[in-house]
């Protein structure tokens, strides 16, 4: 489990992380999502140790990261930017790698080398964007890490990789519980991946839910009744074009559909939200620029 409780850190006067709490469960894959500039990449420096924060707790498996070097080889961190190894080539940061991580499979890496099939003695930074994170991936999989932190990290991929490499985690998400922490400025690559999710805003945490639980108790109708609506009904959004009314509700779609009973639909079509609709409904009241990642 990763825990960060109350953290606060400022640069130069900015506050960047602002009292930020959240929970990671153990064997969960987490998307940390918000619009750029809202902390997401601070977050992620704290969870590898790289920051340390100036109020608050970081912990993984209820130990502190920082300064702690016995949990930070149980981690693996791809960051955005790849450049701090560049003049590396993989088969190097493959032997670095042993040293730093006790449980780095050879064999795995061998087997690995189909899928990316990527030039092994060639320095990184001869690789475009794309190469560098296949690279990065490998290496990361192949550490067998308790924890991985993720940054932006289909970034450059084509759609074909993007499905190979996330199938790869989800595999050792199943079969060894790893616990999976990955931030993006776009909620539809989380969608398909994720089973808890947190929205970041100005440094602070706006909503963290589990997928489920969204996806259960918001439900998009479309109807046309000559009936009121029933005033039970929790409507967080409702417009009308000629006869057809589209409401968004809240509530499971039992509870919904026997609720519209009572106004005697003559049209009545239950339909499911998007992630991206439930989050922009959800956020109604924030201003625009936390609307746009879900957009």
């Amino acid at each position: 489990m990763i825990q960060v409780q109350n953290i606060t850190k400022s640069f130069d006067g900015f506050r960047a992380l602002d009292d930020l709490s959240f929970t990671v469960p153990h064997g969960a894959v987490y998307g940390l999502v918000g619009p750029n500039g809202a902390g997401k990449s601070t977050v992620l420096r704290h969870l590898t140790g790289i920051y340390r924060p100036d109020a608050g707790l970081v912990s993984v498996g209820g130990l502190p990261v920082w300064e702690n070097p016995a949990v930070k080889r149980r981690m693996a961190f791809i960051p955005d930017d790849l450049s701090a190894h560049a003049g590396d080539s993989i088969r190097e940061m493959a032997g670095l790698m042993q040293k730093l991580y006790p449980r780095f499979d050879l064999s795995r890496y061998g087997q690995l080398r189909e899928v990316f099939q990527l030039d092994e003695k060639k320095p990184l930074r001869r690789f475009s964007k794309g190469m560098q994170k296949q690279a990065a991936f490998w290496l990361a999989i192949c550490a067998k890490p308790d924890y991985l932190i993720l940054d932006e990290p289909v970034d450059g991929l084509d759609p074909v990789m993007r499905r190979q490499i996330w199938s790869i985690i989800l595999e050792d998400v199943a079969a060894h519980e790893t616990t999976v922490l990955v931030s993006s400025h776009n909620l539809r690559e989380l969608e398909d991946v994720c089973d808890h999710v947190g929205v970041m805003h100005h440094g602070q945490l706006l909503l963290e839910r589990s997928l489920s639980d969204l996806q259960d108790n918001m439900v998009k109708v479309q109807l046309v009744t000559e009936y009121p609506i029933p005033d039970a009904l929790d409507v967080v959004h409702s417009e009308q074009v000629g006869r057809i009314q589209t409401l968004i509700v809240r509530g499971n779609q039992d509870t919904v559909q026997e609720l519209l009973a009572q106004c005697h639909p003559m049209l009545c079509d239950l339909l499911p939200l998007s992630l991206e609709e439930i989050f922009i409904y959800e956020l109604g009241g924030v201003d625009y620029d936390v609307k746009n990642i879900v957009l």
